[in-house]
């Protein structure tokens, strides 16, 4: 077979498969180079099919046999797959091909790790396995036969039959390909057991390689813990006898929701209190309930297609998000999420690669494993519950689990059983799926007699092919405070679903202060004239502790675009209101060290977009340096006592509360560090018992200039551990000054343990240097010829990965002419490389487009 061209699928082009399947059954002979997979597939006729043509998948698959209904036949191979003529009525397919494990570099399909035989099906990498047709929509129970000497043998759902040499399993829950999993190796499993609500008990496993058996405790109660929320919260019971975790060390996702079979980068999973930090353990315990969510939420619901993607992917999100809530804080959750999507999210939005929430086409599905598509697909289902309320979202669900239970729906379905449950019309609500861009908000108020009147005025920019732009639903979460701080008037949600609307609140004794989008209740922009005396107010004031928040980084934001704009200083009045915020002991620690975090260097730089200004990166880094230099100044007494009153004493727990003590100490020390230098991080260094506390003093060390020591001692610790390795090497880059970023990347590069083919490695390096914004975007442009070279040198074996950290190219538009050039030539240079793969070659095209 040749590799077929890039094509482009559109979704209004969708029609039902000609075939449905009702049984698969695989046999695997593996082999490192030479693995033979057997497949008997039962076909029958789409009565719902416009056609007859019998279509397979198929990738890089060399076919041995074919047969159908026992007599052989001989295939026509295609582009893509194998054609050939089948009957019109029941029959059954079999087929044997042959695979390379071992030379899979691209880790879709079946690939060999270290040794370990492991899969990657979605999308679409069931097509590397066998011929099959390899959609959403075609789903089918599976039954599996694995023959290996290898002692661990895992596939989907139940365990059969197994002996020396074979295990066979058995997942009688219909799923589509991109489900199916399949793990051999040298493996051992941290074993647990749950029993569900209505007494069935699962066996639990989480299967790792020996030395890593030490690092599984947490994920184990974390996945238990998840089981637990998802009966109680939304009456979902776990549908096997066992659910299987594996960790692997080459994975391009974090985590794979295959049907009682998660295979999870290890980096998702593994974690110990000297080996993984604070944001370590929430990211594991979030992610190990996404994916165990996914088995309602994707799996026993799965979409149509790929278009569908965020119906299950923004959906299993917001439940995550639901969950981390409750597991720790609502309040600094929401604010995590709402600044993850202003930094990703927003940035996608505004630039080449902005994209509906439900695509119209794509080239390679791949690339639209998105933040769009994840994080914004998740506010879309919180706005929903926030228009519908808690009951009203409750029947919605239910009701969509009764009638979509085993099928592939799509959006319209979704958006069905809320109108069928509450009576109201989605129809204009359906926009945030189909409209691409983030929405602005503009306010404008009005006083009088008693009357307070809120204009709200709404407008999306226009995107790529999308110039213009219909008015969305957005909830406005509302609140109203009296001058002397007092709330008069709760939060209430209005509904902003014209170009322009005004909301009146009468009765009031004085013209309040309001407090607009209170919990960051959509995803939009709000625009509104606010002076710093009335942010120092919400700020102390306001009762919604996003809003309270918000206050906060207004005003560093507003300090910051002066003083990189204007020319101006750090503001006192600003650095002493952030002062009696962090000092303030009734606030939540962890609140506290997110009010003492300055506005990121891109966010920053959006903003002066905005403006009709190009960004300057270096005035950028060295305006927010300057500010953190004036507040560890200015608060320096009190960031001392912070430091020395929250430490934490005792046994380490990942908990909420001890973490929240120790991100706010940490936070305190970075910016003590910039004025009274390293003695107190070196001591902390040297009297860590965890790895949050002692990767925060390296960094805190490594950005003052210091630390050199530390930096050796810490690889001579950790060299036997790859995933902390991984947070040695990005740390380096991230923490270097703008000038030296690009060469230590570089210089990493040459370093023995630099293992490039290796997704989490490469990204460690890579996607610390992207993320130094004024190291990448130094003026020589040494960072993008940088980035560059080992895009193509890493994209003709993993081109997955390469699409995807191309992304560091996106908001290349914003910057000055002499930027612009620098990368628009790499940009050239990357697209016009001979055999560049099609998930590359989508992303830089869309990037160069006008």
């Amino acid at each position: 077979m040749t590799q077929h061209d890039p094509r482009t699928v559109y979704l209004r082009d969708y029609t039902p498969p000609a075939y449905l399947v009702d049984e698969v059954r695989l046999t695997f002979r593996l082999a490192p180079h030479a693995t033979r997979v057997l497949s008997e597939i039962r076909f029958r006729p789409n009565p719902d099919a416009t056609g007859r043509d019998f279509f397979l998948h198929g990738e890089g698959l060399k076919l041995i046999s074919a047969h159908i209904n026992g007599a052989q036949v001989t295939p026509e191979l295609i582009e893509g797959g194998l054609t050939l003529d089948a009957p019109d009525a029941p029959f059954t397919f079999e087929a044997e091909v042959e695979i390379d494990p071992e030379n899979n570099t691209a880790l879709e399909g079946l690939y060999r790790s270290n040794g370990m035989y492991c899969t990657q099906c979605e999308a679409e990498g069931f097509r590397k396995i066998t011929f099959y047709p390899d959609r959403p929509d075609v789903m089918a129970p599976f039954h599996v036969r694995i023959e290996s000497d290898l002692p661990v043998l895992l596939s989907n759902g139940n365990p059969g039959a197994s002996g020396e040499g074979f295990a066979e399993w058995s997942d009688p829950w219909p799923k589509p390909a991109y489900l199916f999993a399949l793990v051999a190796g040298d493996l051992v499993a941290h074993s647990g057991s749950f029993t569900t609500m209505s007494g069935r008990d699962v066996a639990l496993n989480l299967w790792v390689r020996k030395a890593d058996i030490d690092k599984c405790a947490f994920g184990m109660e974390a996945l238990k813990k998840s089981m637990t929320w998802d009966e109680e919260v939304y009456g979902r019971e776990y549908d096997l006898d066992v659910f299987n975790i594996v960790a692997v060390d080459d994975f391009n996702m974090g985590a794979m929701e295959n049907k009682g079979l998660n295979i999870f980068n290890s980096s998702a999973v593994l974690a110990s209190p000297a080996t993984a930090t604070d944001a370590d353990f929430e990211r594991i315990e979030a992610i190990i309930a996404h994916e165990y969510f996914h088995n309602w939420t994707g799996n026993r619901v799965t979409c149509r297609d790929w278009f569908q993607l965020c119906l299950k992917e923004g959906l299993t999100v917001f439940r995550d998000q639901q969950f981390t809530g409750d597991m720790r804080s609502h309040a600094v959750k929401r604010i995590d999420d709402a600044m993850l999507l202003r930094a990703a999210q927003f940035r996608e939005d505004n630039g080449p690669l902005a994209h509906p929430v439900r695509p119209e086409s794509f080239v390679e599905i791949n690339n639209f494993y998105t933040v769009t598509v994840y994080e914004k697909g998740a506010e879309i289902v919180g706005m929903l519950r926030r228009l519908v309320g808690d009951e009203g979202y409750g029947k919605a669900l239910d009701l969509y689990f009764e009638r979509h239970d085993g099928q592939a729906v799509t959006i319209e379905d979704w958006l069905r059983a809320f109108e069928d449950a509450t009576g109201r019309d989605l129809s204009q609500f359906a926009r945030w799926y189909s409209q691409a861009g983030t929405p602005r908000v503009h306010v404008a108020e009005d006083w009088s007699e008693g009357r307070y009147t809120l204009t709200l005025r709404q407008e999306t920019p226009p995107t790529p092919g999308q110039p213009d732009k219909q008015p969305v639903v957005i909830p406005v979460a509302v609140g109203l405070l009296n001058p002397n701080g007092d709330e008069v008037v709760p939060t209430q949600v209005v509904e902003l679903n014209e170009a322009e609307q005004s909301f009146a609140f009468d009765g009031l004794s004085a013209r309040p202060v309001p407090s607009i989008l209170r919990g960051f209740s959509a995803p939009v922009i709000l625009r509104q004239e606010q002076s710093d005396e009335t942010r120092t107010f919400l700020l102390a004031h306001d009762t919604d502790p996003f809003n309270k928040w918000e206050a906060g980084r207004d005003l560093a934001r507003t300090n910051l675009m002066a003083m990189i704009q204007d020319g101006t200083g750090p503001d006192a009045g600003y650095i002493d209101a952030l002062g009696r915020g962090i000092a303030d002991e009734s606030l939540d620690p962890a609140f506290r060290a997110q009010l003492l975090a300055l506005p990121g260097e891109d966010e920053l730089a959006q903003a002066i977009f905005e403006t009709g200004h190009a960004p300057d990166p270096t005035a950028i880094h060295e305006a927010r340096e300057a500010l953190r230099h004036a507040i560890a100044d200015r608060l320096g007494d009190v960031l001392t006592r912070l430091y020395d009153t929250h430490q934490v004493t005792g046994p380490y727990s990942p908990e909420a509360a001890d973490a929240g003590r120790r991100s706010l100490t940490n936070a305190a020390l970075s910016l003590l560090s910039l004025t009274q230098g390293g003695d107190r991080a070196r001591a902390q260094y040297r009297a860590a018992d965890n790895m949050t506390q002692q990767i925060a003093a390296l960094g805190v060390l490594l950005r003052i200039g210091e630390g050199e020591a530390e930096l050796k001692a810490f690889e001579d610790q950790w060299s036997h551990e790859r995933l902390v390795m991984n947070k040695w090497f990005g740390l380096q880059v991230a923490a270097s000054a703008p000038r030296d970023a690009a060469a230590t990347a570089e210089a990493l590069t040459a370093h023995p343990a630099f293992d490039w083919k290796n997704p989490n490695r490469f990204r460690a390096v890579f996607g610390a240097l992207s993320g130094n914004a004024a190291g990448f975007h130094a003026p020589s442009g040494a960072g993008y010829r940088l980035l560059a070279d080992w895009l193509l040198k890493l994209d003709p074996l993993n081109p997955q990965t390469t699409a995807r950290m191309t992304q560091a190219f996106s908001t290349w538009k914003r910057y000055d002419a002499d930027r612009k050039t620098l990368i628009r030539a790499e940009l050239e240079r990357i697209a016009s490389t001979e055999g560049l793969s099609r998930d590359t070659s989508e992303m830089i095209g869309r990037m160069l487009a006008d």
